[in-house]
């Protein structure tokens, strides 16, 4: 029984060592993906593209509500965002009646060095790649 145990002891610290490694990883590319946004925001700045009033949405896109947040949309679904004050911002939140009286508050997420994972073909792309479009763009987005 001690053998099992002790093969039970040394997987739990492997399964531990892994975890602390991947937890490492990602905040490693959190901290690379906020210099990149960092980097977007005084660019845009730098450019005189000034920043526009960000409207959440709805999940359908229907419906438009107030966020008191100012930036600039990095999809033309404007789904995505980047405040003046840095933050990346997911656009999508609930319907709600009462947010389009009051609006809503919208905390940033963390940015991912790879937007779009998971979605269809073509719309994965590196976040450097994507605000570089988006400051291309210039105010013609």
């Amino acid at each position: 029984m001690s053998g099992e145990g002790n093969w039970r002891e040394r997987r739990g610290d492997v399964v531990r060592a892994q975890a602390e490694a991947l937890a490492r990883k990602q905040a490693a590319e959190t901290e690379r993906a906020k210099e990149i946004v960092a980097e977007f925001v005084a660019a845009m700045t730098a450019a005189g593209i000034a920043p526009g009033p960000l409207r959440a949405r709805a999940a359908d896109g229907a419906v438009r509500y107030r966020t008191g947040l100012r930036g600039w949309y990095v999809r033309r679904n404007q789904a995505m965002a980047v405040g003046e004050d840095g933050g990346f911002y997911l656009m999508d939140v609930p319907r709600s009646a009462r947010s389009r009286l009051a609006g809503v508050r919208i905390a940033p997420s963390d940015p991912p060095l790879q937007v779009g994972v998971g979605a269809r073909d073509g719309e994965s792309m590196p976040l450097e790649r994507l605000l570089r479009q988006r400051l291309e763009a210039g105010t013609d987005f």
